[in-house]
């Protein structure tokens, strides 16, 4: 056998120790992977397991529903404490939390159209001078108000000519990031963004008061779960006429079992002096078809949240005539 000369056994030796270093990071690196891999795994168990558990506590919710309706078809009151109020779920290394609002409360943006035609919208005059002035009540600048109006209304209706004060394709061409006008219903509240006028402060005082119902009826609150400081709804309906005092004091004065209908909250004496026209004394009702489950699901480290919108009629004309059904379902953070 050959001798190693004493230069060639540093160079063999370095060899070594360069194979082991390799090794090293190869084995380290693959550790990592394998621990990425399973930390995913452990995520995707969890979520598919905190999924479950909201599926089960929509079920709770749909037969709450239901018993509520079935009190009562024709109106829904606070009476039984559900309103806002949040239930807690054991689970097995975990909790979750449940909590019913009522989704009728608020200004459905799609209800600035309607659908004279299947698919085709047209803008609707009496709900554009009510979202008009629940943003003027809202301390929203008035001629802010108008043109966010004309193109939130340009932004949902079918046809591609701008409105009075309006925005469509052309306007948003122009912009730096362009893009077109939707021209369809809003399918989040989050699409108000994307219109022209509304800045990141109009939206945040929006945002509480808005919503985006799958319908294009005529906004119909629910007198008898509308909460004082939700006065500026009320107020809305009557442009012009009506002041949050007055709307206030009709909400403060409800009775206890609720108010027996829309007549009979019109006959309340801070609103007596008004004579509203027929379509728009209705939307003050004393039922709510839409109702909102928010679930938030924790299991060890993880976290889940579910936004369901649940339609207390089923589909059917009126509520009581089919089981309350899910209409939409938003996973995680709503914006």
């Amino acid at each position: 056998m050959r001798r190693v000369a004493k230069g060639e056994r540093g160079a063999a030796l370095l060899t070594v120790l360069l194979l082991v270093a390799v090794m090293a990071v190869i084995a380290a690196t693959a550790l990592d992977r394998l621990t990425l891999a399973t930390r995913i795994a452990g995520s995707a168990a969890t979520v598919d397991q905190g999924r479950a558990y909201i599926f089960a506590a929509e079920e709770i919710a749909l037969r709450r529903v239901a018993n509520l309706v079935g009190r009562d078809p024709v109106k829904l009151t606070l009476a039984g404490n559900w309103l806002g109020r949040e239930f807690t779920l054991p689970l097995p290394g975990g909790e979750a939390r449940a909590r019913l609002s009522d989704a009728n409360n608020c200004f459905n943006l799609n209800s600035l159209v309607a659908e004279t035609a299947p698919g085709r919208l047209s803008q609707r005059s009496g709900a554009m001078a009510q979202f008009g002035e629940l943003m003027i009540v809202l301390g929203i600048d008035p001629g802010a108000a108008k043109s966010i109006t004309g193109a939130t209304a340009d932004w949902i209706d079918s046809d591609s000519n701008d409105g009075p004060l309006g925005a469509e394709d052309g306007v948003y061409r122009s912009m730096a990031a362009s893009y077109l006008a939707a021209n369809r219903k809003m399918a989040d509240v989050s699409e108000l963004r994307a219109v022209r006028g509304v800045t990141p402060k109009i939206y945040a005082q929006l945002k509480p008061w808005v919503c985006v119902l799958p319908v294009t009826d005529p906004v119909r609150l629910n007198v008898n779960t509308l909460a004082p400081e939700q006065a500026p709804l009320i107020a809305m309906l009557m442009p012009g006429e009506m002041t949050l005092a007055d709307a206030r004091a009709a909400l403060a004065a409800r009775p206890v079992g609720g108010y027996g209908s829309s007549v009979r909250f019109w006959e309340a004496r801070a609103l007596e002096r008004f004579d509203p026209p027929t379509e728009v004394a209705e939307q003050a009702g004393v039922n709510s078809r839409w109702l909102s489950l928010t679930t938030n699901v924790t299991m060890g480290d993880g976290f889940l949240t579910a936004v369901s919108l649940i339609d207390a009629n089923g589909g059917a004309p009126a509520a009581g005539q089919a089981p309350p059904t899910i209409i939409r379902r938003d996973w995680g953070d709503i914006d």
